[in-house]
């Protein structure tokens, strides 16, 4: 071409399509998302190469269909009736890949987290030279459905192929959250990561290397990094290495990020929890970098009011100290329910975030705000049975009785290993059915746990006493 198609923000948009784009922003700020896709749309048309726009297009169609209430992300109802328009697609997009990408997008208007339609548009992206368009389509499966563990592997191959070897790391971390089994997802994180690090220290070359190594204490230095488990003195020693290259250069977020995670592997949460929060700042905006940080915030937290609470039981009457301890957890509460919620927010789709929302406000004690979002988050098999205890205990915390033990009932038909989360749920079930007054069933719950675990909580003396 004369004049090579390339990706462009926003302000390399022509005066026309600029306005467009504006009126599209306006349509997002008073919900108007539907319209607002339209508006996207038209300007893609003219400007397929605006990946902001894209961006906007995807988060709009989540809300349209969070609004709407539709399941999305490619079940098997999708797969079945959209199995041949994505074949339609694919050969569309070899033929001529820019028209394609309109229909495209009309079609991840329908569901912005489609795998398949999402895959279609990183290959089409890559055969123009759309690289981070290409990137972007599997990164909005990633996530929308991050349990889909074959686009994820792609994803993490596409950043390993483009020199981004971090980034591939943080995928391939993703792959082994769902799914800890994945063996070649557990070698690629340890591998990209590696790689991460030689790329940020500039080990890419023959001489370099060579040059590491004559420095015996960098050699001892890096053995120790390659240690799965280091002692107490080596993360002193490691972490004091890293405390000195980070006050030589404040802003260099691979050091950051692991001062961070030495800290908590230390068990220091504070600390963690600082270096997580600056790692985020310094990022650009990483969502995981976000999440570490808050769920840092939330240990430093929990740890505060431990020791409160180890105050208070050896001042039990200390009424000052109970009624902070009272006001610390529900500002705790509803601090996060508001952060649940703006995660729902951004990605209504996701099962985990819609467990964490629903978790948020039980920990409230707003059970039935909390029932609707437990529900949803039923179709994750990978927390279903977390899910499912909780959503018995808001139904428990209702009076519900007999709905709580339905749930507890089908958590412990997915479960066969007598395991603490099996214990967790018998002893859950046999507790409620004694509040129904039904005497049999309890015991027989409280029965099975004794017959593996004597000591697990008060069930020895539940037991025991039936019989006297």
């Amino acid at each position: 071409m004369s004049n090579p198609i390339v990706e462009i923000t926003d302000q390399e948009l022509p005066h026309n399509l600029k306005t467009l784009w504006l009126k599209a922003l306006s349509a997002v700020e008073i919900k108007n998302f539907s319209y607002a896709i339209s508006l996207v749309n038209a300007v893609l048309k003219e400007a397929p190469g605006f990946l902001e726009g894209r961006r906007v297009a995807r988060k709009c169609a989540a809300m349209v269909a969070a609004e709407s209430g539709k399941r999305k992300g490619g079940g098997m109802t999708a797969l079945l009736s959209g199995g041949m328009s994505t074949m339609k697609l694919g050969s569309a997009a070899k033929k001529d890949p820019l028209a394609a990408l309109i229909q495209i997008e009309k079609e991840l208007e329908k569901d912005p987290y489609d795998p398949q339609v999402n895959e279609v548009l990183h290959e089409t992206a890559l055969s123009i030279g759309f690289k981070e368009t290409a990137a972007f389509a599997l990164e909005t499966v990633r996530e929308g459905a991050p349990e889909n563990s074959k686009v994820l592997h792609r994803l993490a191959e596409f950043y390993l192929a483009e020199g981004q070897p971090s980034k591939a790391s943080d995928v391939y971390n993703d792959i082994v959250k769902h799914n800890p089994a994945d063996i070649d997802a557990v070698k690629g994180a340890k591998d990209s990561s590696a790689k991460a690090s030689m790329q940020e220290q500039k080990w890419d070359s023959a001489s370099g290397i060579q040059d590491l190594k004559k420095d015996a204490a960098k050699a001892a230095e890096l053995e120790n990094a390659d240690r799965a488990a280091l002692t107490k003195d080596q993360q002193v020693q490691k972490l004091s290495g890293l405390i000195d290259q980070y006050n030589q250069d404040q802003n260099n977020l691979n050091v950051v990020k692991q001062i961070a995670a030495l800290y908590e592997e230390m068990e220091n949460w504070t600390d963690a929890h600082a270096f997580y929060d600056w790692a985020y700042q310094l990022s650009n905006a990483d969502s995981a970098l976000k999440k570490k940080a808050s769920d840092l915030g939330d240990r430093v937290a929990r740890e505060q009011v431990k020791a409160m609470e180890a105050q208070l039981a050896a001042d039990p009457g200390n009424a000052e100290l109970q009624a902070q301890v009272a006001e610390i957890k529900k500002d705790r509460a509803r601090e996060g329910v508001t952060v649940a919620q703006q995660r729902v927010e951004q990605n209504p789709t996701d099962p985990q975030l819609r467990f964490e929302l629903g978790t948020a406000l039980y920990d409230a004690g707003e059970y039935s705000d909390a029932i609707p979002h437990l529900q949803q988050a039923t179709r994750n098999p990978h927390i279903r049975t977390k899910v499912l205890l909780t959503l018995a205990r808001a139904f428990d915390g209702k009076n519900m009785f007999d709905l709580a033990v339905k749930q507890l009932s089908d958590a412990l038909a997915d479960l066969q290993a007598m395991d603490d989360t099996k214990k967790e749920v018998l002893y859950e079930k046999g507790l409620i059915h004694a509040k129904m007054e039904d005497a049999v069933r309890a015991l027989e719950c409280f029965k099975e746990i004794y017959e593996v675990d004597y000591g697990y909580r008060d069930v020895a003396q539940r037991v025991e006493s039936s019989y006297s």
